[in-house]
């Protein structure tokens, strides 16, 4: 098994329900922030690391998707007739991700600051993790009102609770996928495995972040990265 992920899986299956109006007839992916759509911004991250393998799952308006992406080095994998969770949906990319870890990032937040790939890998340890997650800690995450979902020790280990906020990219290993029987699942399911051996491990990001699940979150991006509209 590789030791470093040389592939990267994009979430970008979901309805995006909490846009309203703004996916009644595109999925949320291709919704924009700055002129650019959410996608874009991620593949920004993905770029500098020249990684092999990119893969991107689709299920909601995927013909729209697969269009915009036809001319990017970004392999598809459609999931239907059902949505599978991102459990689910990294499990049915694997024939295209290929074995060992793997970077996945989600496609509905914007960054500002260092590239978060870039710290999880700098920090990434296969001896110790079964998997690494960005945290953000939540004077730096723009917009998000909740407690939180991790507390991480001194040596970066996870626990659940009220304090650092997931950031939607993390490298994990893939071999508990096999393990689970259902078809439709979260990660978070394999996290609670890893959490009871103690190999979920957290890595704190030191730029800003913002949770672009709903159109505050457009207006809130955009004021991060200092955005004007003209």
């Amino acid at each position: 098994m590789r030791d470093a992920p040389e592939a990267l899986m994009l979430f970008a299956a979901g309805f995006g329900t909490r846009m309203g109006a703004l996916t009644r007839s595109r999925p949320k992916p291709l919704v924009e922030v700055a002129g650019r759509p959410l996608i874009d911004h991620a593949l920004d991250l993905v770029t500098p690391l020249r990684l092999p393998r990119v893969v991107a799952n689709l299920h909601y308006l995927p013909e729209q998707l697969a269009a915009h992406l036809s001319s990017k080095a970004v392999a598809l994998s459609v999931e239907a007739p059902d949505i599978l969770e991102t459990g689910g949906g990294l499990r049915h990319a694997l024939p295209l991700l290929g074995t060992g870890p793997v970077f996945t990032l989600n496609t509905d937040a914007v960054w500002h600051g260092e590239n978060p790939l870039q710290r999880l890998l700098t920090q990434w340890d296969p001896d110790r993790m079964d998997a690494l997650l960005i945290c953000i800690p939540k004077t730096q995450a723009v917009g998000h009102k909740g407690a939180g979902d991790f507390i991480l020790d001194e040596t970066g280990r996870a626990a659940r609770g009220p304090g650092l906020i997931y950031g939607g990219a993390q490298i994990i290993k893939t071999d508990l996928l096999s393990e689970v029987e259902d078809s439709v699942f979260s990660l978070n399911l394999l996290w609670d495995r890893m959490l009871e051996t103690g190999r979920l491990y957290g890595a704190q990001y030191g730029g800003a972040w913002c949770d672009v699940g709903h159109p505050q979150g457009i207006i809130d991006a955009e004021e991060m990265i200092g955005y004007r509209h003209v």
